[in-house]
């Protein structure tokens, strides 16, 4: 496959993250606790990848490759915890802010642990992409903003790990078939996830029955899609661009809960929805013209 059909790949990843806010929205309204709604995205959704693997080409893993594709998983869960720690004191536009950092901190990562520099066009992409966020979030237009340090931390802590696991989907063992990768770090995503929220829907009949509908839909676009989509496109593209492309997760945030929920969108959001889906072409056609001259 050409670049751009990685990009495109890696962008959907993103894409699908942007789903899952209206839905938890749903849930939320439905009744469902955190526990249960946050459990079952992870249950559900290590099950369904598990049923995929088994109908694919099969590839014999060492004990250290499996384990280090769990462990790779952990951020993926973290990801979820921390970022409903931030939610308990912050307004939703607020921690989906600070979640957005992951932009910047990919790159970090990428320039620390891989030594590629972050070119002059890359930086000005990114910049661009915090621009369209905060418009996107409406953030500048609320009569009143709380902000707390315990929310901003928990926050930054989710942007972080959010960060680490788009850059170590791509990074590591990258010969792994990416469906049996995907599987792998939804069971380490999982555990983590059972470790501080209990799956104790698991056994109450009535609550899993009714569970199953958001849970299969929460996992299918949070926990299966995302990984095997960045684990066929992540190695190709870098994690550097990799996270720019994932930006795509806020504007397909923003239009769902348009189309879904029905939501008023103002205009400065639907600017900031346009500023980050032209950052990312910009960054993205920067890079294909640089392969082919």
């Amino acid at each position: 496959m050409k670049l751009w059909h990685y990009a495109l790949i890696v962008f959907l990843g993103g894409c699908c993250y942007g789903i899952l806010s209206t839905f938890v929205k749903l849930a939320y309204a439905t009744g469902f606790t955190v526990n249960a709604v946050t459990g079952g995205q992870y249950f559900f959704g290590t099950v369904l990848a598990w049923l995929v693997v088994l109908f694919t080409k099969k590839q014999k893993l060492t004990g250290k490759q499996t384990v280090k594709l769990m462990l790779s998983g952990i951020p993926s869960g973290l990801t979820g915890i921390f970022y409903f720690q931030s939610l308990q004191t912050l307004d939703a536009s607020l921690a989906i802010i600070f979640l957005f950092q992951f932009v910047w901190i990919g790159t970090l990562f990428e320039w620390v642990l891989q030594k590629k520099r972050p070119a002059p066009i890359k930086l000005i992409s990114i910049a661009i992409l915090l621009i369209g966020s905060v418009l996107a979030a409406n953030i500048l237009f609320q009569e009143r903003t709380a902000l707390s340090w315990q929310g901003t931390l928990w926050g930054m802590l989710a942007a972080l790990t959010f960060a680490a696991f788009i850059f170590l989907s791509g990074s590591v063992e990258k010969e792994t078939p990416p469906m049996l990768k995907s599987a792998l770090l939804a069971t380490g995503a999982a555990i983590t996830v059972f470790i501080v929220f209990p799956p104790t829907f698991l056994f109450d009949v009535t609550v899993l029955t009714d569970l199953i509908p958001y849970g299969l839909l929460l996992g299918v676009f949070g926990v299966v899609l995302p990984p095997l989509l960045f684990s066929i496109g992540m190695p190709h593209v870098g994690s550097g661009l990799g996270t720019i492309l994932t930006a795509s997760e806020l504007p397909v945030a923003v239009m769902m809960s348009s189309l879904v929920l029905a939501e008023q969108v103002s205009w400065p959001q639907w600017l900031g929805v346009a500023i980050i889906l032209g950052g990312i072409a910009s960054s993205n056609l920067r890079r294909a013209n640089a392969k082919q001259s």
